[in-house]
């Protein structure tokens, strides 16, 4: 509810918008010089007065009021001029001329220079400030009347409800001195317009008496707001019903999904016109229900081309184009959407020929039509095609650039979507959304942040795709800057957080480590569906908290939304990364006890990686041989892994074995066999399997770490001799190392792959790149702020032992994500419980 000074502050707004939108009018004189032809009276003959007769003066209005209303104001202001006689019915056709043309200046000059202004000449001024959102000025105006009727209030009521200041309509309202039905109405109406039938029912109930529409107009607002139980009530408590009435009950029994109750208020009149039998065919149609709907289309007394239209389509939406085709054949009369509709038909079912042949046959062709088309080739990777149907499309509009770039750039062709992109006259939210789209899913993510940047420049206002997208592009890349300054200017758009933007808030901020923010994201948002429950659900366990990611599952249980596949992976992993072992083998069993679920290869793989990382080997290895499927690739990878935390190297050489045999190619199981081949002394094995790779051609993905501090992205790799700060970056890492030694940190030696002296593999552990991010940020990123640092590898453990140390000299928080899984160092400690 808004109080006057900000209801005023918005009207200003509304307002200086509108004022900025008026037409220049270079066809029409200026005000300046309007005022000087105003001064001058009409021609008189022999400076005697002139008497023209009353039909002479309405025949001179009436050509006035038509040169007015088809633009021609300078031929209307001549006419006005060479007038021997005025009355006030010529001046008030010009002002409502003036406005009509939206020259407000020219028609307030108008009013303010009449000799005799009427109640006309006032309601027509401020209803053309009205009508044009200058509720300021029309108040002011409004507020100097020396006298009012009916439509004056009126006027104020209706402006201001249309305009959403439901309590300043009210206030005029309440201050008529003499309140009329069509008064009553006015207010019921805008109460009802903005959807607050509570308000509009308490004045319907005041009503000293009421009309036919003061009943339609409740009952349209409550089947438009959902409350159809109401309107029901308001229409058999109805003293005369008219046409309007029943078909405002019936639309909304449809538009609320209560077709029963439709069909059996139809059947109780027998007076229905064709848009009735039309709206609920559609209703039918809407829902799927083609059988209900060609019964009733069979039945229709006088069916038009919409009737025709409707099951044509709905046939077709349905897949069913054969009868869409028959239905098409018999139909008397086709127009441009008749034709359209079977092209999207046989396109949206994967019929390129028949859609290119119904296309082809085509007498009348609009933009929809041709759009049709060449989204069809567009989502069939046919671009060539879609760019020869767009190149000859003689009417071209924005959809069709944006399908041209969305099809290129779905297609992988960035840079053909970006050069069509740049040749647009003209762009419009759905444009950046598409160009956006095709940067982020193509892996494009700077490019992405980039056109961000400029999209922001250029002033256009973002949608809700534009907003995922450029969330989803700051996750990849973990920009939590960024991604905070999208959450800002979401909040300033006036988006709800609804489950599109919310889910990729809500992703964005479990990927950049910032797992707090995301949880308050989570509780914000008024709507939760699947996907909010399952990004909330896996972030909790990507970050070491799977006992919070537990409770977030079982508050999900108590919805209505039943976890999928994607729910249980989830589960499962966040029992694997905290070492539940029980509860994840109940979970497991549970999904085809509780839910009908089948457990997939992913399932097993978390169960696997769950009993592996517990040193239940065995267990793991039968878990295996039980399933209904051969083992793949990733969960022998987890049983490798098992083995290599546990020095199992006889079960990590039959698990690499096995895991060469599919995947010759992954570096990083070599790396994992070379691990627990160092672990176990075993330097002849480490050497040959160096050998092997080279053999292979497999070399080893480089590591590397990178951190955000003031929006810009700092990459450190091994031994990183480029950075411009590297020296003082050096010094203070020689100075952490010193410290964190007095705490009781011993180099872990045995994951350096090299059969050399202890001191050079110490040497070699103390500058991996996770360690220089971290001291570059703790020298960086102010105090009391976390330090978040992204390593594309999983992180060493000579490296995490020694960040839990860091983190407690420096005393400050450092949340690390590697490959698998995010580690919140704090204290001395880790978020992992150093279960990873």
């Amino acid at each position: 509810m808004h109080t006057r000074q900000s209801a005023t502050r918005l009207l200003r707004n509304v307002a200086g918008n509108r004022l900025q939108k008026r037409l220049a009018g270079n066809s029409n004189p200026s005000p300046q010089n309007l005022a000087v032809r105003l001064s001058k009276p009409g021609p008189n003959k022999n400076n005697k007065p002139s008497s023209p007769t009353d039909a002479e003066i309405v025949k001179w209005n009436k050509a006035i009021s038509d040169h007015m209303r088809n633009s021609r104001c300078e031929a209307a202001l001549h006419l006005f001029d060479t007038m021997p006689s005025r009355t006030t019915v010529s001046w008030n056709a010009m002002i409502s001329g003036y406005l009509n043309n939206d020259r407000f200046d020219l028609a307030r000059r108008f009013f303010d220079e009449m000799p005799d202004r009427n109640l006309v000449s006032w309601n027509v001024m401020i209803s053309g400030y009205v009508r044009n959102y200058d509720l300021i000025a029309a108040r002011r105006l409004f507020d100097e009347m020396p006298e009012r009727d009916v439509v004056s209030w009126n006027t104020m009521i209706s402006g201001y409800a249309r305009n959403g200041f439901v309590d300043e309509a009210r206030e005029i309202f309440d201050r008529m001195p003499v309140k009329k039905l069509v008064s009553w109405n006015v207010m019921i109406s805008g109460y009802v317009r903005n959807h607050n039938m509570h308000a509009a029912r308490c004045l319907f109930d005041k009503m000293p008496e009421r009309d036919v529409v003061s009943w339609n107009t409740m009952i349209s607002g409550y089947a438009q707001n959902g409350y159809v139980n109401e309107a029901r009530e308001i229409f058999y408590q109805m003293p005369v019903k008219n046409s309007v009435s029943w078909n405002g009950i019936l639309s909304g029994y449809i538009q609320n999904g209560r077709m029963e109750a439709a069909r059996q208020l139809f059947e109780l009149n027998s007076n229905w016109d064709t848009v009735s039998w039309n709206a609920l065919m559609a209703g039918y149609v809407h829902r799927k229900r083609l059988v209900d709907a060609r019964m009733l289309f069979n039945r229709m007394p006088g069916r038009d081309l919409v009737s025709w239209n409707t099951m044509i389509s709905g046939y077709a939406q349905d897949g069913n184009l054969s009868e869409a085709q028959k239905l098409f054949e018999e139909s008397p009369t086709r127009d441009v959407f008749t034709w359209t509709t079977m092209v999207s038909g046989y396109v949206q079912n994967g019929m390129l020929v028949e859609a290119r042949r119904v296309f082809d046959e085509m007498p009348v062709k609009n933009s929809v039509s041709w759009n049709a088309m060449i989204a069809g080739y567009s989502q069939c990777r046919m671009m060539d095609e879609a760019k020869e149907l767009f190149e000859a499309m003689p009417c071209r509009n924005i959809s069709s650039w944006n399908t041209m770039i969305t099809g290129y750039a779905q297609n992988g062709e960035i840079d053909h979507a970006r050069q069509l992109f740049n040749e647009m006259p003209k762009r419009d939210s759905i444009s950046w959304a598409a160009m956006l789209a095709g940067y982020a899913q193509g892996g494009y993510s700077e490019r992405a942040l980039h056109l961000f940047i400029q999209m922001n420049r250029d002033g256009e206002r973002m949608n809700r795709s534009a907003f995922t997208c450029a969330l989803s592009t700051c996750a990849d890349i973990a920009a939590l800057e960024c991604g905070k300054q999208l959450h800002g200017r979401l909040v300033q758009a006036g988006y709800e957080m609804g489950c599109f933007v919310g889910n990729a808030l809500l992703a964005m901020y479990c990927k950049c480590g910032s797992i707090d923010e995301a949880y308050d994201a989570f509780k914000e948002m008024p709507e939760k569906d699947l996907v909010t429950w399952n990004t909330m659900i896996d972030g909790y366990a990507k970050h070491g908290f799977g006992k919070k990611a537990l409770v977030i599952f079982e508050s999900m249980r108590m919805t209505s939304i039943k976890p999928d596949d994607v729910t249980m992976v989830g589960v499962l992993s966040a029992c694997s990364h905290a070492g539940l072992v029980d509860k994840g083998i109940d979970y497991f069993y549970s999904m085809n006890r509780d839910y009908g679920m089948t457990a997939k290869a992913q399932h097993y793989t978390c169960m696997i990686d769950l009993l592996g990382r517990a040193g239940h080997l065995e267990d793991a290895q039968a878990l295996m041989k039980s399933m209904p499927f051969e083992p793949d690739a990733t969960m022998w990878g987890a049983l490798l892994g098992a083995s290599r935390i546990h020095g199992n190297t006889k079960l990590g050489e039959k698990a690499a074995e096995r895991i060469f045999e599919m995947e010759p190619d992954n570096s990083g199981m070599y790396v994992l066999l070379s691990n627990l081949y160092a672990a176990a002394g075993r330097w002849s094995d480490v050497g040959k399997m160096r050998v092997t790779m080279r053999e292979r051609g497999v070399k080893k993905v480089p590591g590397f770490s990178w951190i955000e501090v003031q929006n810009k992205v700092h990459t450190f790799s091994v031994g990183d001799s480029v950075h411009p700060e590297r020296e003082k970056i050096y010094a203070f890492l020689e100075e952490l190392d010193l410290e964190i030694k007095k705490l009781g940190y011993v180099s872990a030696t045995k994951t350096v792959l090299h059969d050399v002296e202890e001191e050079e593999k110490e040497h070699m552990l103390k500058y991996h790149s996770e360690k220089l991010a971290v001291a570059f940020g703790i020298l960086n990123v102010p105090h009391g702020r976390p330090i978040r640092v992204i390593k594309n590898l999983r992180v060493c453990e000579d490296c995490h032992n020694a960040i839990k140390h860091i983190s407690k000299i420096v005393n400050r928080s450092i949340i690390l994500r590697d490959s698998n899984r995010f580690h919140h160092f704090d204290g001395g400690g880790c978020s992992c419980g150093d279960y990873w």
